[in-house]
């Protein structure tokens, strides 16, 4: 009896080791699977290769001077992860609209977002992905001849605090920013060295797990990550940075799907300093996701996501109305 006992102990970890190998090998097939029109690049910033998965519309030309989006992953994933996240949405309004999108990769899956987190390299060894982002800009100017007035950024979670980042140190260089589930971080708020107007997109849900809606400490499960200020206090700093007098009423959105548990509304902010506007979507029953995309993790985990909206659509069209003067 005890060499039969031995024998299944045996089976089952043998078992287990094969799942895993089967769980590891799909996942890399599956993140080397490029989507249509993808290409892998890198260029070396710092000493240090930075890489990135970039997307073309069928029959590109540089002659065109397409505009460019820079769509930056949350933390713990990659270029092609954000590229899941939005189920290939940007991708899909590339080819429709032609522009070009780039996926690129942070640090050992993080951002150096300037919440100075001694957890991630990115941060622990203040690696400069302000610099990496304007190299990346401008290898795509020069190399692509992407329109320079052109330039978008758009960020989850980590990544959108990144852009938030950006926003602050380099708005001269963007054309506007969009962001998905996160407010501004405590370490940015009120430090934010431009006082350039940039239009600025904000999507939060207002169950978001992570990020709490009025402000506090970021957290993952028992692990925490610094501390944002509220989407009130985002939303107020950024129309006073850009000179908004005029607050429009809340309006909601068609509940285009009952059985999510969401609903959606968006208040904006206008008659602000060179069309800079602020909008803010707000996703009732919305947790730490983007709408529209994948819901990479449970629910129990980051909440819901909303089908009411889709948030790559509705980037785009807020880039799309925006372009840098000069």
């Amino acid at each position: 009896m005890e060499r039969k006992h031995k024998r299944e102990i045996i089976l089952l970890a043998v078992l287990i080791l094969l799942l895993l190998a089967l769980f590891s090998y799909n996942r890399v097939l599956r993140e080397n699977r490029l989507y249509p029109g993808d290409v892998r690049g890198s260029i070396v910033v710092d000493g240090l290769e930075r890489t990135f998965i970039l997307h073309l519309p069928a029959n590109f030309s540089e002659d065109e001077h397409l505009p460019l989006i820079i769509a930056l992953h949350g933390g713990g994933g990659t270029g092609f992860d954000m590229e899941r996240l939005t189920r290939g949405g940007f991708n899909e309004l590339a080819d429709r609209d032609r522009f070009v999108v780039v996926y690129p990769d942070g640090i050992e899956r993080h951002w150096n977002d300037g919440r100075n987190l001694s957890r991630y390299r990115a941060q622990r060894e203040n690696i400069d992905d302000v610099a990496f982002i304007l190299a990346l800009i401008d290898f795509f100017v020069n190399e692509y001849g992407v329109n320079r007035s052109r330039v978008y950024i758009t960020g989850m979670s980590n990544g959108g605090l990144m852009a938030y980042r950006l926003a602050c140190e380099i708005p001269e260089r963007l054309a506007a920013v969009a962001i998905v589930g996160v407010s501004m971080s405590e370490n940015l708020y009120g430090n934010c060295s431009s006082a350039t107007p940039l239009p600025i997109l904000i999507i939060l849900g207002t169950d978001d797990p992570i990020v709490p809606w009025n402000g506090g400490k970021l957290h993952f499960g028992p692990v925490e990550l610094g501390e944002a200020v509220s989407i009130g206090e985002t939303v107020e700093y950024w129309a006073a940075r850009n000179g908004c007098t005029v607050r429009h009423g809340r309006e909601y959105l068609p509940d285009a799907d009952p059985e999510d548990g969401t609903r959606v509304w968006v208040e904006r902010y206008s008659n602000c300093t060179d069309g800079a506007e602020v909008v803010l979507y707000g996703v009732e029953g919305g947790g730490h996701t983007w709408p529209g995309g994948y819901q990479y993790l449970p629910r129990s985990i980051i909440g819901r996501t909303s089908r009411d909206m889709d948030a790559s659509e509705i980037i785009w069209e807020f880039f799309k109305a925006h372009r840098r003067n000069g």
